[in-house]
């Protein structure tokens, strides 16, 4: 009987290895290679090639098996038993785009990654084909954006025909580096080939409209898709002998990073809602049902489980608040503190924060935009205090859409040390928040592993009984909503989506009354 269990995590920029002792309900193993650090040769800034050009990332996926096998050597050495590792799970980066020809190399050298944006015309080109976005979202459930695959693989279509035609295999990150693990298969699953606007996760069919309008040969080069939830086969030989598996080790069918996100901070039931606090940031929750923005902007995807996780995802996070403490050399506890000199909602002054341009809403061109400041406002106090705001207005005012009742946010990513970002995103979102200690994805990865192994051997177990040992929250730093606050943030964030409307040519309220409102409520 096998006892560990094993996830990788193959993101942008590193690849991490976690090793779980299902029975003792302990984490034994962690490990991490970093591209750029540790695997110099490759190139890479940020974990993509240097000097491609603007708007192109792309890797070389020899990369990422690299990175895998020396995780797997340095678990090796540090004394884990490999052979009682009865499963491996994979999270991969979503929507990067792997070529593979008939003989099961790479027919591109390179893997296009998800925050390429060379793609633009592709996207505009399909959306026209199809009749317009409307149509679009009924093909595929979710518009065509750069960093989703379908228009990565029409850019090798119209710009590498060449390589198009001998590509025999067309597929995402993770199914790259489970072909590697099991010697060859070739398959697909249907959480991250959601997020390829090829297949509608709410019909659970690829689009032939879409296919068709990419290359007539194309649904011949796309794998069979499996559940999620359920194992592809033994490990490969090879990886037996090299580094001390069981020749029964299973691997998991895997999934995208976000997917396994969500299983590593509990997020497998009804009212949980993850939010990871980065540079850009994310927002997300399991749902029974699939749910379908009519606008595009929040992703439809399926989940690990056979399940859904809507997602919204906005460019402008902490870019904003990270350069003003750069500039202001000041630590994450001076901002912190500099914000008790200023009240909530900040008697209506306001940012909306599209430094790069922003993906929720769909504006690629814009630029942030300062609201409500007069001559004498310009100081750091308030500054800070619109910065922080109106970069969680910014997320929150996409993430009112989904059709959640929130129980209670879950925080992952380095912001989450903040105690003051934890009490505003609270007050906000109006829901308890707590920070959840632990490896993210690739821990997301190692319980699935558990759970589709189990399931094997028809043990009668649900997913979150196997994640509610190993999930840790911060409880001494859970966040509850100051309910002297809410009405002000209320009509801040009324404010704040009567702007962005405004500039975007759309009809909304009148922000000038709304701060008026404000200013006299002495917020």
């Amino acid at each position: 009987m096998f006892k560990l269990f094993a996830g990788l995590d193959v993101s942008t920029q590193s690849t991490k290895l976690v090793v779980i002792d299902l029975k003792s309900a302990k984490v034994v193993y962690v490990n991490s290679v970093n591209y750029d650090a540790d695997l110099p040769h490759y190139n890479t800034e940020n974990g993509a090639i240097k000097g491609l050009g603007e708007g192109v990332s792309e890797s070389d996926p020899k990369m990422w098996i690299e990175a895998v096998d020396r995780v797997f050597t340095n678990a090796k050495v540090a004394g884990i038993d490999m052979s009682q590792i009865g499963c491996i799970s994979v999270s991969g980066q979503q929507h990067g785009l792997v070529a593979l020809d008939a003989q099961g190399d790479l027919s591109r050298s390179r893997s296009k990654l998800w925050n390429d944006f060379s793609t633009l015309e592709e996207c505009e080109i399909l959306t026209e084909k199809i009749g317009g976005l409307e149509q679009m979202i009924k093909e595929v459930g979710n518009s065509q954006r750069t960093g989703y695959t379908a228009a990565k693989i029409f850019h090798m279509v119209r710009h590498e025909p060449e390589t198009y035609r001998k590509t025999a295999t067309l597929f995402l990150v993770h199914n790259y580096i489970n072909y590697y693990l099991t010697g060859g298969v070739c398959v697909m699953e249907p959480g991250d080939t959601s997020g390829m606007a090829l297949w509608n996760p709410k019909t659970g069919q690829w689009s032939q409209k879409v296919i068709q309008a990419i290359a007539p040969d194309l649904a011949a080069k796309l794998p069979e898709i499996k559940p999620s939830d359920q194992t592809i086969g033994a490990i490969n030989p090879a990886l037996v002998t090299k580094f001390g598996f069981s020749a029964n080790c299973q691997i998991d069918a895997g999934c995208g990073d976000n997917m396994y996100g969500a299983v590593g901070t509990g997020n497998v039931e009804p009212g949980i809602v993850t939010v990871s606090l980065g540079t850009s940031g994310t927002a997300y929750t399991f749902m029974v049902e699939p749910y379908v923005d009519p606008t595009g902007e929040i992703a439809a995807f399926c989940d690990s489980t056979g399940h859904y996780l809507p997602l919204l995802c906005v460019s402008n996070l902490a870019n904003g608040y990270n350069e003003f403490i750069k500039i202001h050399g000041m630590s994450h506890a001076e901002f912190d503190k500099m914000l008790d000199l200023t009240p909530a909602a900040n008697n209506g002054k306001i940012l909306i924060p599209w430094y790069v341009g922003e993906r929720t809403p769909d504006v690629p061109l814009a630029a942030p935009l300062y609201f409500g400041f007069g001559l004498a406002d310009f100081t750091k106090e308030k500054l800070a205090r619109a910065i922080i705001e109106g970069h969680i207005l910014n997320l929150y005012s996409g993430f009112k859409r989904m059709p959640v009742a929130v129980k209670e946010i879950r925080l992952t990513g380095g912001l989450t040390k903040s105690d003051t970002w934890c009490q505003t995103i609270a007050d906000i979102f109006e829901a308890e928040t707590v920070p959840v200690e632990g490896e993210g994805a690739a821990l997301g990865a190692a319980l699935h592993a558990a759970w589709t192994w189990s399931k094997a051997q028809n043990e009668k177990i649900s997913l979150k009984e196997i994640v509610n040992p190993f999930l840790t929250l911060d409880e001494k730093r859970r966040k509850r909503p100051i309910q002297a606050n809410l009405p002000a943030y209320r009509k801040l964030s009324a404010m704040f989506d009567a702007i962005s409307c405004r500039i975007r040519g759309m009809k909304g309220q009148d922000p000038f009354r709304i701060r008026m409102e404000l200013s006299k409520s002495g917020n």
